[in-house]
């Protein structure tokens, strides 16, 4: 269960958390058009710090811009908006969740000149695959779902609808004992988890899928750079399920799910079925990033 806070930001002002409304003949609800974010912000010793704020304003927008969404307020007042959002809430350390949604009006699939809502709420979210898996990896399953193809879904947005799929995905790899779900593309080539990309390693060099039939991660860009500064070669390209199945490591980036590695994918033991040393390295740099301790990538964080 999500933990209350006091304050959520709705269209331009702060209302109490159970106040936090909407008509149930709100659109967005009945037919999933909607675009939203997760951000974090983390406790550092300057004090609380988001991670990467511009870079998730501007996928925001992004994302409505594809959908033919006009935002309300401008980048910078969402962006202050977030801000003071976990300032009135005092929070340390939190989830941030920003949410444009088309409003209550006409009904139908053309919503024609319902109001455009934004809400941002915030609350504590601990490692989204848990703290065992953050330590010593997690099983995932290749699902029967697949992604959207790229013409049917755009992967650039962050669409509220597009997680239907991700539910049935996740649902069923739950079912079946294992911890997270594995989607391939209309090709049959990995294409990301539930809710994470998707990163293996073998020889020493890391591959990635594309952004093809992907989101475009602001944690998987964060990795890519962190690891190409430290001398590790990065490859975007496609590859199979079985190349998952032989890789050395692997590993899931996500804003929930932060650098989570993977031990096992369909009953194959990945490496030694436990994280292995690029993972490790990779997790402990990115670890001192969010805690603001590696000077070089200080620009990431924006102190509150």
């Amino acid at each position: 269960m999500i933990e209350k806070t006091e304050k959520i930001w709705m269209n331009g002002e702060f209302v109490n958390w159970d106040d936090a409304k909407v008509h149930i003949l709100t659109h967005t609800l009945h037919y999933g058009l909607g675009v939203f974010e997760g951000i974090r912000c983390y406790e550092t010793s300057k004090g609380p710090a988001i991670f990467r704020l511009k870079e998730h304003v501007d996928r925001l927008f992004d994302s409505a811009k594809i959908f033919l969404i006009d935002i309300p307020f401008s980048k910078e007042e969402i962006t202050s908006a977030i801000i003071e959002t976990v300032k009135i809430n005092n929070m340390k350390a939190c989830y941030i969740r920003p949410l444009v949604y088309i409003g209550y009006g006409a009904m139908g699939l053309y919503p024609k000149g319902n109001p455009i809502g934004v809400a941002i709420a915030v609350w504590s979210w601990g490692a989204y695959l848990g703290d065992e898996g953050i330590r010593n990896g997690i099983r995932l399953k290749t699902s029967s779902f697949i992604r959207n193809h790229v013409n049917s879904n755009m992967s650039r947005g962050k669409v509220c609808g597009y997680y239907v799929t991700s539910q049935l995905a996740k649902k069923e790899a739950i079912s079946c004992g294992y911890d997270e779900a594995l989607l391939l593309d209309t090709e049959g080539y990995v294409s990301e988890c539930s809710g994470e990309n998707i990163f293996i390693v073998r020889n020493n060099s890391i591959k990635t899928t594309p952004l093809t039939s992907i989101l475009e991660g602001i944690t998987r860009n964060s990795i890519i750079t962190i690891a190409k500064d430290n001398g590790i070669p990065v490859l975007e390209e496609r590859f199979t399920r079985d190349e998952v199945y032989i890789s050395d490591e692997a590993f899931l980036t996500g804003t929930a799910a932060e650098i989570t590695p993977i031990r096992e994918l369909d009953g194959r033991k990945i490496g030694e079925g436990r994280p292995g040393p690029i993972t490790r390295k990779l997790q402990e740099i990115f670890f001192n990033i969010v805690k603001g301790e590696e000077a070089r990538y200080e620009n990431w964080l924006t102190y509150i």
